[in-house]
């Protein structure tokens, strides 16, 4: 067993069958306590904080393979898991189209928040479109004067459309417990995410209302704008967007004894629309939940990695991040397809409520809404990008 020199990274001789990694990939997918949270199973380390050059100063064979990085951390490998995930197959080619954008309104600090009231939206049908063209068109709304009870919120939501049950339940109603094995259920800081990256079809709309917190203070709720940050990252850097629309990854999410999630197949950061040239329409950007990938070449992993970290660098610039302080009687419910969420670290109790509604749910109401059942009965089956066209709203 002997570190490498060639660029692609370092090798094993286990088992007679020499297996290939690079060194970046190796860092990021370390099996130790610190770097798999160990009841939840989800990523610790922060991907983006390895430096590119990372490099390995010592190698030890025991129970498992022991690495030690030049960073100074002391990667746990285990055979069978290297061996699992060794992968060589023919270097990649890109073949992704251009990546187009839907009409999507930016959220500035030169402007008010979108806001409609909770009797608006309770009063009738003409609050509900408002309330749901302000989700479509900006990624996100509050709803003022909320009455603070998870009833009047749980109702708030209906207004939509059934709130989706998941392995968290239905409706939820929680504090910070580990009641269920994720980071969410945590009081420490939540970098900038979108939920379900691990349901092959993740919930578009996700609400959440602060009850109560007490004892304590933090707890700023975080947004940014998933599709404002992948149009500056096309913008920026062309090859880089499209390393994030083909290249396709697995998520999970194994904290509790009887789940393990994966989603049917493996899906790329950025979802385009295969009817409409190219048209971005879901982020998937969960650095907590995403597997060990092993399907892929050095240079895809390579070039993955350097687009990734870009798009990291984006969404985490000032102008980028919108940082709201939730209070009881102001609801936030967010497009998850679109805008990533975060929060900040917080002590005391906080109590909060909210839930998921589907994203076929939440267009479905849209659309008819909008255009009423009778166009949108017109244009079933109609693909074609045009204002008047309710499937042109996705």
């Amino acid at each position: 067993m002997r570190a490498s020199t060639s660029k692609i990274g370092w090798w094993f001789c286990l088992l007679r069958k020499a297996l290939y990694f690079i060194h970046l990939w190796l860092r990021d997918n370390c099996q130790c306590s610190k770097c798999v949270h160990p009841d939840t199973r989800q990523r610790m380390v922060d991907t983006f904080s390895i430096p590119k050059d990372i490099s390995v100063k010592d190698i030890k064979r025991a129970e498992h393979v022991k690495v030690e990085w030049s960073d100074g951390h002391i990667g746990e490998y285990p055979f069978r898991w290297l061996a699992a995930h060794n992968y060589r197959k023919k270097p990649y080619v890109d073949r992704s189209r251009a990546l187009q954008f839907r009409k999507f309104k930016q959220y500035t600090p030169a402007v008010e928040y979108p806001t409609v009231s909770y009797s608006d939206v309770m009063a009738g049908d003409e609050g509900v479109m408002m309330w749901l063209q302000n989700i479509y068109d900006w990624g996100f709304c509050f709803v003022k004067d909320t009455p603070v009870d998870p009833e009047s919120t749980e109702a708030l939501l209906k207004r939509i459309a059934f709130i989706r049950h998941t392995h968290y339940g239905g409706f939820w109603d929680f504090t910070a417990d580990l009641t269920y094995k994720d980071t969410a259920y945590t009081t420490e800081t939540l970098g900038a995410h979108t939920d379900n990256t691990y349901f092959t079809d993740p919930a578009r709309l996700q609400l959440f209302h602060l009850l109560s917190h007490t004892g304590g203070e933090g707890g700023a709720s975080l947004l940014v704008d998933g599709f404002k940050a992948a149009q500056t990252l096309l913008e920026e850097n062309q090859d880089h967007a499209r390393a994030l629309m083909s290249t396709r990854h697995p998520y999970h999410a194994s904290g509790n004894e009887d789940v393990c999630i994966q989603p049917v197949e493996q899906y790329p950061v950025l979802k385009t629309h295969s009817q409409m040239r190219g048209q971005l329409y879901q982020i998937r950007w969960n650095n907590y939940d995403r597997a060990t990938k092993s399907d892929w070449w050095f240079d895809e992993q390579e070039r993955w990695y350097e687009a990734a970290g870009h798009f990291n660098e984006i969404i985490h610039r000032s102008n980028m991040e919108i940082w709201t302080q939730l209070e009881p009687g102001t609801v936030l419910i967010f497009d998850n397809w679109r805008m990533l969420h975060g929060r900040s670290e917080f002590t005391g109790k906080r109590r909060m409520c909210g839930g998921y509604i589907n994203n076929d749910d939440f267009i479905s109401r849209y659309r008819l809404l909008k255009f009423g059942r009778e166009n949108v009965l017109q244009q079933l089956g109609n693909v074609k990008g045009n204002p008047k066209n309710p499937f042109s709203f996705v």
